[in-house]
């Protein structure tokens, strides 16, 4: 995908990139690929595959939701989708919840270089994460990190109450959902909606969520309780 397809893509899901949001794409796509020949971040680093792979499929929710506020990235790695989502909407605040210190330095780099604001990396695991930040984020997404049952204890505590958590799945997203009907309804959500898009690399699925209830004070366990026993 070309960078003038992915302008094209994204204006016809009314997020329209000016030239200074397509530069920034251009630079981090660059810095991406210079990087992980220092340390692993992606398998992905020609820039037309990053443009489809990396960033369109970061920009889909965006175009399916109208997401607005204080936006958790966890499990961030090299940027996808909040780094991202913060490059071609500038008027979100993020976080970028990554455990990796060396992918922090590296999200710290790109957002120094871009001069992007209202926008922080945190190197710590959601699950200790969220007992700083408790249900105070008006979203919460991930994107490749876990399986659903497992995601959703993860991320859903840090979702305020009526909120949102959105799940960003590739083929096998419809299974994941049936299989994590019930960890959502004990984390306190609902599924709101799904939103199913075709590109030439594959199915992409996302799985919108909003917070109905508090999610009960023991959620989330620690991170091998939920390997060992998943809700």
């Amino acid at each position: 995908m070309t960078n003038e397809q992915l302008k094209d893509a994204c204006t016809a899901m009314h997020m329209p990139l000016d030239n200074e949001q397509m530069a920034k794409l251009h630079t981090y796509a660059q810095m991406l690929a210079s990087w992980n020949e220092k340390m692993n971040l992606t398998a992905i680093t020609e820039e037309e595959e990053v443009n489809e792979k990396h960033f369109l499929d970061s920009i889909l929710p965006l175009g399916d939701v109208h997401v607005l506020g204080n936006i958790c990235d966890v499990g961030s790695g090299a940027g996808f989708p909040g780094l991202v989502w913060k490059i071609v909407r500038p008027d979100l605040t993020v976080t970028l919840l990554e455990p990796t210190g060396k992918r922090c330095t590296f999200l710290q780099a790109v957002i120094d270089e871009l001069h992007l604001n209202e926008i922080k990396v945190i190197n710590k695991r959601a699950e200790d994460f969220a007992k700083e930040k408790r249900e105070s984020f008006d979203v919460v997404t991930a994107r490749a990190v876990a399986n659903l049952s497992l995601l959703s204890e993860l991320c859903l505590p840090l979702v305020r109450p009526d909120g949102l958590f959105i799940a960003m799945k590739g083929l096998h997203g419809d299974e994941e959902a049936i299989a994590a009907e019930h960890a959502i309804t004990i984390l306190g959500g609902r599924k709101e909606a799904e939103y199913k898009h075709e590109l030439p690399s594959g199915e992409r699925i996302n799985l919108v969520y909003r917070k109905v209830k508090k999610t009960p004070v023991m959620y989330p366990r620690n991170y091998g309780q939920m390997k060992k026993k998943p809700l």
